[in-house]
């Protein structure tokens, strides 16, 4: 299996720099192979009663962070395969919480969500497999500040985690 390792904070904007400090594992290829099973464990192991449970007002529901880890991870992999294709226009960003309000998480079943975030991960994991690492070091602007594809790889599984995390604290 290909080998991807963890991004420097010098390839993405600051914003970005808590969820590379999430990564614990130096390979981002295993660590997002190893973090679908955990996160299909994870998620799919709460009792139907917490789908729908915020721990505050305010706060997006179970099935609604879910779907935002998806959403993030498709607009990260779309930034990715853009950069690696040789895209040279700057990406916009995106309102997670405009994307969140608009999906209508609520209507869809938390075990339908697993089996998009699955889908989802396996095709990033793909996309990133079949990249050279010259394509993992090209750089783009999205959001209004430079990034490499190495650094998009480690961005979607930072996220996750710290999501996951949030999920352990919060929720459960």
């Amino acid at each position: 299996m290909r080998t991807i390792p963890k991004a420097d904070l010098s390839e993405i904007a600051p914003f970005y720099h808590g969820y590379l400090q999430m990564i614990t594992e130096p390979d981002v290829m295993q660590a997002l192979h190893s973090r679908l099973s955990a996160v299909l464990t994870l998620w799919g192991t709460l009792p139907p009663a917490k789908h729908d449970y915020a721990y505050a007002d305010g706060k997006w529901t179970v099935k609604e962070v879910l779907g935002h880890i998806i959403d993030t991870e498709r607009v990260m992999a779309y930034r990715a395969l853009a950069f690696g294709r040789g895209e040279t226009q700057p990406l916009p960003g995106f309102n997670e919480n405009d994307y969140v309000k608009n999906a209508l998480f609520q209507r869809r079943t938390l075990p339908d969500l697993l089996a998009e975030f699955e889908m989802v991960r396996k095709s990033s994991i793909l996309l990133f497999a079949n990249m050279s690492d010259e394509k993992l070091a090209c750089q783009g602007i999205a959001s209004d500040s430079p990034v490499t594809v190495r650094a998009l790889a480690s961005v979607i599984l930072g996220h996750e985690l710290h999501h996951s995390r949030i999920l352990q604290e919060r929720y459960l």
